[in-house]
């Protein structure tokens, strides 16, 4: 089996971590090399992403500006993750791992652009990375999302009403102008039913065009 990057996006509450770690399983189970490898990282940078969103560290009270560095973290963070030569997605690929990822740069375009202005400025900063194999868009009514959501045990910066419907609509943009390879799934749909169209989903991108 080729190794593929395999990225899967949505709003919070929409399912992409259970997904992921299924899929996970499912290579398991196939004696298939894979890795979990999610965005922000486990690296320096995403370490500090992440205390971000939990607002444990706060770099301003500007909301524009707070953006904008977000948006500049966590480009550096997915260099890292990328391009570093220990754990980096690149080298995995190169070694026959299946890397899949819980967000990518279209997750910065969806929670850091809050006006075309500020999306060009984000799609700027990510042009140059490559494209993932597949994308998997798990699209959630951002009623349900805050059901979920409110469940956990702490909730993160962006988990908001008016935060989550402007994050849906970005990336009903963001998907709306992408060219590659990407599936829109049903999240709320029962989970088995939805890996086992990511399942058909990977089989088919592995076999090819007809």
């Amino acid at each position: 089996m080729d190794a593929k990057f395999i990225v899967f996006e949505g709003i919070d509450g929409s399912g992409s971590s259970t997904q992921a770690e299924l899929l996970y399983q499912h290579f398991q189970a196939l004696n298939i090399a894979a890795v979990l490898s999610p965005e922000p990282s486990n690296g320096m940078i995403g370490n500090l992403v992440r205390e971000a969103l939990r607002q444990r560290i706060r770099f301003t009270t500007d909301p524009v500006q707070f953006n904008r560095q977000m948006a500049y973290l966590f480009a550096g963070d997915r260099h890292d993750h990328l391009y570093n030569e220990i754990d980096g997605v690149m080298k995995l690929l190169k070694a026959g791992t299946q890397v899949i990822t819980t967000r990518y740069y279209f997750s910065s375009l969806a929670y850091n652009a809050n006006s075309a202005e500020e999306y060009e400025f984000i799609y700027r900063l990510n042009q140059d990375f490559p494209n993932p194999d597949i994308v998997f868009y798990f699209d959630l009514p951002v009623e349900v999302a805050l059901e979920r959501v409110n469940r956990r045990s702490h909730q993160e910066i962006y988990e908001t009403q008016t935060k989550l419907t402007q994050v849906r609509n970005n990336y009903a943009q963001i998907f709306a102008e992408y060219t590659g390879q990407w599936l829109k799934l049903d999240a709320t749909q029962a989970p088995e039913k939805i890996h086992q169209k990511v399942i058909n989903a990977i089989a088919q991108l592995q076999s090819g065009p007809d």
